[in-house]
């Protein structure tokens, strides 16, 4: 079941509430066009804690996860080029491709545009895989201007390589840009998670989740990392992994 925990991240950053690059106030806060940016686990606490009185039912699930961990992802090339190695493989498969990348210097634009298609392929990657990583690599996107564009403008300039899908973006936006007021109805675990915890009769569809997400703005983000992770504990608990 894919979930945020099936990119192959680069990296993890922990920073404090004036990092990243972007401006703003303290805890969480940034320019109006952007919203709330999640730096460090205040921000994490004090979105959940809005949820928690918002919603009985994230006040629930905050009691079964406790306090939930920064999970901040590095921005740029290489966290997308690592959501395409990840697609539609194990994580594990998709950190042994990533290795092999690394090793051979093909996780860079330039890099990749040099390389012939058979060093990809040794590396693992599929054909269609191979195309996606060079449109990526050609799209010339200015990943620091991202960092203060509004999140459905960075969705959109994302969507429009080939390879990137939403759920991508969404994923994109969440943990490398910090992004609070994002939220990703496309995965299967948020919205089964949701199931569960709403007790609703079956898992929700993208459409009908996301309509439902709208009522835990300005902490959208905050609400998906609740759900991820009230979703292990209910399967941890039914000795599922």
């Amino acid at each position: 079941m894919r979930g945020a925990g099936a990119l192959a991240a680069p990296g993890r950053l922990r920073l404090g509430c004036g990092g990243h690059g972007n401006t703003g106030e303290e805890n969480g806060m940034s320019d109006d066009h952007i919203g709330r940016i999640i730096r460090n686990e205040a921000c994490l606490a004090e979105g959940a804690a809005w949820l928690a009185r918002a919603e009985p039912r994230f006040d629930h699930a905050l009691r079964q996860t406790g306090p939930l961990p920064l999970r901040r992802r590095e921005d740029g090339f290489a966290a997308l080029f690592g959501a395409i190695v990840s697609q539609q493989v194990s994580v594990a498969a998709a950190r042994a491709i990533w290795g092999r990348l690394e090793a051979a210097g093909l996780c860079a634009p330039h890099a990749l545009a040099q390389a012939d298609d058979e060093a990809l392929r040794t590396a693992g990657l599929s054909r269609q895989k191979i195309r996606y990583a060079r449109a990526l690599a050609e799209a010339g996107i200015d990943y620091p201007a991202l960092r203060e564009a509004p999140t459905e403008a960075v969705v959109e300039k994302l969507v429009a390589v080939p390879g990137i899908g939403r759920w991508t973006a969404e994923i994109y936006a969440m943990f490398s840009l910090g992004r609070a007021d994002v939220f990703a109805p496309g995965d299967l675990a948020l919205q089964e998670s949701a199931r569960m915890l709403f007790d609703l009769p079956e898992r929700p569809r993208e459409a009908p989740l996301r309509r439902m997400a709208e009522s835990w703005s300005p902490w959208r983000a905050v609400a998906a990392q609740l759900l991820w992770a009230y979703y292990r504990v209910e399967k941890d608990r039914e000795g599922i992994t």
